[in-house]
């Protein structure tokens, strides 16, 4: 489980065998709550990063996942029962500046049912929940998009992999899973000035964003292709 986001997945779990002290069995269906964000079929990356093999795996460091924190993959943490306890506890808490934003799995039963269940499915003995795609999108009021804050106002957009980085007015950058950016337009008397696009949050988990353009010519020539 390497990513900062990771363990929104992890109130719950599944799986088939007992490989520790939980029930396997128990996660996949409280897993279920989480598939929206992460998947445990190899190379499969969401909001966060795949599950797949995350056993004995060094934090951060899911191959082609690039939404890590900084945070996460400056400390040098290997996920094994006791410190993925700690981090289904309090994330925040265990890795402090990472960008989970999961409050973390209360009961401790819980955490070790997951925590089987993740166990099983890194060591082939636990059947893969299916993600299911799609969910609903939050919705809100139309509003002037030519007052947005400097947080809004995009400043450039680079995108690398399956990964859009997203620059502000504000200083600020925000790394967002290809999936869950959506390019819009809107040319009404509340839509953006030309050649300023405004970035809008949306989504249950927070992890959702559009960025909104006054007209469709401008997506091509303001997104540069660059890993830089």
């Amino acid at each position: 489980m390497a990513s900062a986001t990771l363990f929104a997945v992890l109130a719950l779990a599944t799986g088939n065998d007992a490989n520790a002290a939980g029930d396997p069995k128990h996660g996949a269906q409280v897993f279920q709550a989480c598939i929206a964000c992460h998947s445990v079929k190899p190379g499969e990356h969401m909001t966060g990063p795949s599950l797949a093999g995350i056993w004995n795996r060094k934090a951060g460091t899911a191959e082609g996942f690039l939404r890590y924190s900084d945070a996460l993959k400056r400390v040098d943490i290997v996920l094994n029962e006791a410190t993925l306890d700690k981090w289904l506890a309090n994330p925040e808490q265990f890795v402090p500046g990472t960008s989970m934003t999961f409050p973390g799995v209360r009961e401790s039963k819980d955490r070790e049912d997951v925590i089987a269940y993740l166990r099983a499915v890194s060591e082939g003995k636990a059947s893969r929940a299916e993600p299911r795609r799609g969910g609903m999108m939050m919705q809100s009021g139309k509003v002037d998009l030519k007052r947005a804050p400097p947080a809004g106002q995009v400043v450039s957009i680079s995108h690398c992999g399956d990964t859009y980085a997203v620059r502000t007015a504000d200083g600020k950058t925000s790394k967002v899973w290809e999936f869950n950016l959506r390019l819009k337009t809107d040319s009404s008397k509340d839509g953006p000035q030309p050649g300023k696009p405004v970035i809008v949050g949306a989504g249950m988990q927070g992890d959702r964003a559009s960025v909104v353009f006054a007209a469709p010519a401008e997506i091509s020539s303001f997104i540069k292709q660059t890993c830089r």
